[in-house]
């Protein structure tokens, strides 16, 4: 395939960016969307350029590395059937001669380190908020021996599924992290072993989130319709009865 690409390149965080157009003319339709990027890139080493930066890892929608907003949508998700993530989508989805525009998550918490790749480190600092689960370690009971209702554990579990990429971010018109927040936060507020530390936690990640500088969130959705994890938009509302609750009761000091 003949694929023509309008890449965003800026040289680091303080400097301007904008699209530099590429043309690359033996595309393999079975190649994922990264691997038509390091076709890219070899194309440019050879012509002595510099090369395109981007985010990637474990290349199998795992590690939440690669994030690129493809066609103005992250992970290019309007370009797949399925929700997926940046390295699990193939050129398939695409068509000769398509004009591709590619992107870093624009996000005021996301500043662009370089070309493609963002600071995603807002996203750590939420997470460590968070603090420790009460357990005692020293005689760590059997994972069965605490039951938990099945559709509690079931949502548990599916909030547990999140990898943390930002995609929520990128396709909020805000720019809230919300939907990453409410899945770290619902996945233990489901579980018996995270009840202890509940309300403390739910007050001190918001504050965290806020503290970030992410966007506050008005519910439009866009975060659910590309997280690549399929996290339910009904997490921040678990979310929001959490932190209502510590903010009228006083609890979680």
């Amino acid at each position: 395939m003949r694929i023509t690409l309008r890449v965003w390149r800026q040289a680091d965080r303080n400097s301007p960016g904008g699209l530099k157009t590429y043309q690359l003319t033996d595309v393999d339709s079975s190649m994922s969307f990264l691997e038509m990027l390091d076709l890219l890139n070899e194309e440019l080493t050879a012509r002595d350029e510099e090369p395109v930066a981007f985010d990637n890892d474990c290349r199998e929608g795992i590690c939440g590395m690669c994030g690129i907003v493809i066609n103005g949508a992250p992970h290019g998700r309007y370009n797949s059937p399925v929700a997926t993530t940046t390295c699990q989508l193939h050129m398939r989805s695409f068509h000769d001669g398509d004009v591709i525009d590619i992107e870093p998550w624009k996000a005021g918490a996301f500043p662009v380190i370089k070309d493609l790749v963002v600071d995603r480190s807002a996203f750590d600092r939420i997470i460590q908020a968070g603090g420790y689960i009460s357990v005692n370690t020293g005689a760590a009971p059997e994972a069965h021996s605490t039951p938990a209702p099945k559709r509690q554990a079931d949502q548990a579990f599916d909030n547990a599924t999140c990898i943390g990429c930002g995609a929520c971010v990128a396709a909020c018109p805000n720019g809230a992290g919300m939907l990453f927040t409410a899945a770290k936060i619902t996945h233990l507020a489901r579980l018996p072993q995270g009840q202890p530390e509940r309300l403390r936690r739910v007050k001190a990640m918001v504050a965290a989130h806020d503290e970030a500088g992410f966007g506050g969130c008005t519910n439009i959705g866009e975060c659910a319709a590309v997280c690549p994890k399929s996290i339910p938009l009904a997490s921040i509302g678990q979310l929001n009865r959490d932190l209502i609750h510590s903010l009228f009761t006083g609890e979680g000091k």
